[in-house]
């Protein structure tokens, strides 16, 4: 057994040759210490998304019907009008969003010309947007995007004048460059996203004609989509998407004229989506956010906000207003089910 007795422990370099440690040692105090013990989102919990009560839903761009640079957000817990909460760098609509429980990134779109930029805001605050960086190489619009607590991801989309079957992500704590991250099983944009915390999952879409088909990434991995199963109808606009960690949704969009449909999966299987119920109102191009309970479909050439329970089934009930009706907006939250 070796006994350490020692007033100081010199550094690597010393000429002293320090205190050597042989054999089983034991350290003799009163006092104590101990290893951290869960997973990284137990010890860091700002990974997580914040507490359903106080998650907040950002909706951003637009055309009203000019492009739109406004930002506007809600607590989802609650009911009520959207308050204005900054400004993007530019405006622009057909972008895309997502969110860790920190950040929102709002990327591409149409200025009304096809846009690389990237912008994000720390959504506890309010102000306006930063610039994170870029589309590399190209322009993109009509995007959608989804996440994780630390990667945001975006596609499949549209590189003007081709539609792509490109997926790309972002590391969202930093200013990271995109980075390919696959491809889907289609070239399309318009579609709709959501998450859970281990899969991304894009909906529907224009391939240049209607799509009913669902994908399916990892995305803590880096690799080609995988059929999920299909919507109840093929449908554009996008179907906005949003989900608890267990239950996607996609809700509105376009199939022969505008439509108040609501579909529902579970992120974890796979299989065809089926009918949750419906929207307050048919419309194209909405929005959509959400908290681990609740689910918000915004916008669409209107200002309404709707809301449903994500854990049942049954019609949206009316929320509030936005600030200002507008089509082809982007919303996000940091407290959706890919945050855990």
């Amino acid at each position: 057994m070796a006994n350490l007795r020692a007033n100081s422990i010199v550094g690597v370099g010393s000429t002293d040759a320090g205190v050597v440690f042989d054999g089983a040692t034991k350290i003799k105090t009163q006092n104590y210490f101990y290893l951290q013990t869960g997973n990284t989102e137990n010890r860091f919990p700002n990974f997580a998304g914040v507490d359903a009560s106080s998650a907040r839903g950002l909706f951003g761009g637009g055309t009203a019907p000019g492009a739109d640079n406004r930002i506007d957000y809600v607590t989802i817990s609650s009911t009520g009008n959207a308050i204005d909460f900054g400004d993007l760098t530019g405006t622009r609509f057909t972008l895309g969003a997502c969110a860790s429980a920190v950040r929102g990134v709002f990327a591409g779109g149409y200025t009304p010309g096809p846009s690389n930029t990237i912008d994000f805001v720390t959504i506890s605050s309010t102000g306006n947007a930063q610039d994170f960086g870029d589309f590399i190489g190209s322009d993109a619009r009509r995007v959608s995007g989804c996440s994780s607590s630390t990667r945001g991801i975006f596609g499949p989309y549209e590189v003007p004048p081709t539609t792509v079957n490109t997926i790309s992500y972002i590391t969202i704590a930093t200013q990271s460059i995109v980075i390919d991250f696959g491809d889907s099983t289609q070239s399309r944009y318009l579609t709709g996203s959501c998450s859970s915390t281990v899969r991304g999952v894009m909906a529907g879409g224009v391939t240049p004609s209607l799509s009913n088909v669902i994908d399916y990434i990892t995305i803590a991995t880096t690799s080609n989509a995988l059929d999920f199963g299909d919507l109840t109808a093929a449908r554009q606009g996008p179907p906005a998407g949003c989900s608890s960690s267990t239950r996607g949704l996609f809700g509105t969009g376009y199939e022969a004229s505008a439509v108040n449909n609501i579909d529902y999966i579970t992120i974890a299987s796979t299989g065809n989506s089926q009918d949750f119920g419906d929207a307050t109102t048919a419309r194209n191009q909405a929005s959509a956010a959400s908290s681990k309970i609740r689910g918000l479909f915004a916008g669409g050439s209107t200002n309404i906000i709707d809301y449903v329970t994500i854990a049942t089934t049954g019609n949206a009930q009316d929320f509030g207003d936005l600030t200002a009706s507008r089509s082809s907006l982007a919303g996000c939250s940091n407290g959706h089910g890919g945050l855990g």
